[in-house]
């Protein structure tokens, strides 16, 4: 699988992302919403960067079970119960996202919502891969 980040000089610098990842052969990798539960399926962690942490970190178990690295990553949704909270975070997030999948960003968003399916949890990511 090649990908290749895009991020034109017409639009504004990004930081902890791409603007457009161009994916070419291989195979569509799916992940579902990981928020930070642990193995017993209890939530983890009382902020949110901890619960980042763990989201992030059961989203890339599911890739590495999938055969696929933080490289193959195409594209990641973050879904955030307070932006705020999540703005406030966003530093030591990246550095969070950094340590635990490199520097190749996908194309990402990030969204605010009502409330997750587990009350405790503050932060879910889902997202999609493509490996070769």
């Amino acid at each position: 699988m090649t990908a290749e980040r895009i991020n034109p000089p017409e639009l504004s610098p990004p930081t902890g992302f791409s603007h457009a990842v161009v994916a070419t052969g291989g195979r569509l990798v799916f992940l579902a919403g990981q928020t930070a539960l642990d193995t017993d399926g209890k939530v983890v962690g009382a902020a949110l960067p901890e619960q980042f942490e763990t989201a992030l970190g059961n989203l890339l178990t599911a890739l590495h079970a999938s055969g696929g690295t933080p490289a193959d990553l195409a594209r990641v949704t973050v879904y955030a119960t307070d932006i705020a909270d999540y703005r406030t975070h966003a530093a030591e997030l990246g550095r969070v996202w950094r340590r635990l999948a490199g520097r190749d960003y996908p194309a990402m968003a990030v969204v605010e919502v009502v409330r997750l399916w587990d009350d405790r949890a503050l932060v879910e990511l889902d997202g999609f891969a493509v490996l070769p």
